[in-house]
C-alpha cells in the first residue's frame, strides 16, 4: 500500500500544472473618447513552461564606457532573476549578438541551432526598424549613438564585445543565439510568452529578431522587464533630460505602442532594481 501511495503521489506531482508566474503588467492606453494616454495595470498569469526569457545584448564590453558600466551594474540582479525563473521551468535564451563564435560547439548554442526553421507570414529580419504605421519617432534623439560620456567616440567594427557578460550564468538547458533561432525554439516548445530584458531599449531591445518589435508582430505575448534595461541616450540631445529619464521615456514609448512592462520584483518579490545614480522617485 505504501509503495502504491508513493507512486500515486509521484504521478500526481508530475502531472500537476506548474504554479503560474504572476506578473503585474503596466501599459499606456489611449481612452476610446480620445485625449492623452493613461496608465493601465493588469495581472498576467503565465505558465512557466510556456514562457521564455530573452536576454538581449548584455555584452562583456561596449563602445560606450558608461553603457558598459551600467550593464555591469544591473547584471547581478538580472542573474538573480534568471536563476529564479530557471528554477520555475522558464526557458532562458541568451542573445549576445555578434558573439556566436565564442559559444560555438557549446550545448546552449547547439540547442538553438537544432530548432527547426519556421516559415513566418511576416519575415523575421536581422533588424526591424521603426514601424511608422504603428509608432511615432522615438521620444529621444539618439542620432549621435547615445553615449552620455564620450559622444565623439569612433563607433564601428571591429566591435569590442566578444561574449555575454560573465556575471550572467549560462546553465544546462539554456539556449544561446543571436538570430531568428530564438523564435524557432519558442515555436518548437509551444512557448507563447516572452519576457525581454537587457539593452538597449531604444535600439537592440526593439530591433533585433529576438526582441520586442519582431516577437510582437509574430503574435507572441511579450513584456519588457523595465527595471533591467537601459537606453543609449545622451542628455545633451533632445529632449534634454537626464539619462535615466531618457530611458523612462523610451519605456513609455514601448508601453504605448508595443507591449506592457513588468519589474524584477514580480519574480524576486522585493521591489525593483534602480541604478545607483538614479535618484528619481518615478518608476
Amino acid at each position: 500500500m505504501s509503495l502504491a501511495l508513493a507512486a500515486a503521489l509521484l504521478s500526481a506531482a508530475v502531472l500537476a500544472p506548474a504554479e503560474p508566474l504572476v506578473l503585474h503588467a503596466r501599459a499606456q492606453q489611449r481612452p476610446e473618447e480620445g485625449g492623452g494616454y493613461r496608465t493601465a495595470e493588469s495581472s498576467l498569469r503565465w505558465n512557466p513552461t510556456e514562457t521564455a526569457v530573452v536576454v538581449c545584448d548584455m555584452w562583456d564590453r561596449h563602445t560606450c564606457p558608461s553603457a558598459e558600466r551600467r550593464v555591469a551594474e544591473m547584471a547581478p540582479r538580472m542573474n538573480d532573476v534568471l536563476v529564479a525563473l530557471r528554477r520555475r521551468g522558464v526557458l532562458i535564451i541568451h542573445c549576445p549578438s555578434d558573439t556566436m563564435k565564442f559559444y560555438e560547439g557549446t550545448p546552449g548554442r547547439t540547442l538553438a541551432q537544432q530548432a527547426p526553421k519556421v516559415e513566418t507570414e511576416i519575415p523575421l529580419e536581422r533588424w526591424c526598424h521603426l514601424k511608422e504605421y504603428r509608432e511615432p519617432p522615438l521620444p529621444i534623439d539618439d542620432s549621435d549613438g547615445g553615449c552620455d560620456c564620450c559622444p565623439d567616440r569612433q563607433v564601428g567594427p571591429p566591435w569590442p564585445w566578444t561574449r555575454q557578460i560573465a556575471a550572467l550564468q549560462i546553465e544546462p538547458g539554456d539556449a544561446i543565439t543571436d538570430s531568428a533561432e530564438a523564435f524557432y525554439l519558442m515555436k518548437q516548445r509551444s512557448i507563447r510568452n516572452v519576457i525581454v530584458m537587457g539593452v538597449h531599449a531604444n535600439m537592440c531591445v526593439l530591433g533585433r529578431p529576438f526582441a520586442i518589435r519582431q516577437l510582437t508582430l509574430q503574435g507572441q505575448n511579450v513584456v519588457l522587464m523595465r527595471d533591467l534595461t537601459d537606453a543609449m541616450y545622451n542628455p545633451a540631445r533632445s529632449p534634454y533630460v537626464g539619462h535615466h529619464d531618457g530611458t523612462r521615456l523610451v519605456v513609455q514609448h514601448i508601453e504605448r505602442y508595443w507591449c506592457p512592462t513588468i519589474v524584477s520584483g514580480d519574480v524576486l518579490g522585493d521591489g525593483r532594481f534602480r541604478f545607483a545614480d538614479d535618484d528619481a522617485a518615478a518608476d
